[in-house]
């Protein structure tokens, strides 16, 4: 099992979660790559997305059916500005590769925002620290475990 997937696991199981991991050779790196890969609904897919938020560096948790309305991050988490995060930013707050984003387990403590969307779903699928290695969970269990705030994140 790949360190990043080992890492993810063991903050699942701090948070009350027993992972099953699930690897994917073809990859998973987008949420389209996932929903197929998987074989789910394209929304049941987590993307998690790190944004700067007024220059702090926020996870938004959104549906892969949805794209994000930066404005909507933005008030969510209490500020006026919202861009996307380098690879850099994202690497060094999170401790992963964009592409393999965990909705936990990051290297620092960051805002976690869930897109109402998810909690459509009985199941979710998220990225276990690899572009090839998935979890499902409950969507109120990645609520519970992330301590997120849920919002309307989606563009409409």
């Amino acid at each position: 099992m790949h360190r990043n997937v080992e890492a993810v696991v063991a903050a699942g199981r701090r948070l009350g979660l027993d992972l099953q991991i699930r690897s994917f050779p073809e990859g998973t790196r987008t949420a389209a790559d996932a929903a197929a890969a998987i074989g789910v609904e394209l929304g049941q897919i987590v993307k998690s997305l790190a944004f700067l938020v007024d220059g702090r560096v926020t996870m938004a948790l959104l549906s892969g059916s949805n794209r994000l309305d930066e404005a909507a991050l933005a008030a969510a988490a209490g500020g006026t500005r919202c861009e996307r995060a380098d690879a850099r930013a994202v690497r060094e707050a999170t401790g992963f590769p964009i592409g393999g984003i965990p909705p936990f387990g990051h290297a620092t403590d960051l805002p976690v925002f869930v897109d109402r969307d998810l909690l459509a779903h009985d199941e979710v699928w998220a990225a276990a620290g690899t572009p090839r290695d998935n979890f499902a969970v409950a969507p109120a269990e990645l609520v519970r475990a992330t301590g997120a705030t849920v919002a309307d994140l989606a563009e409409r």
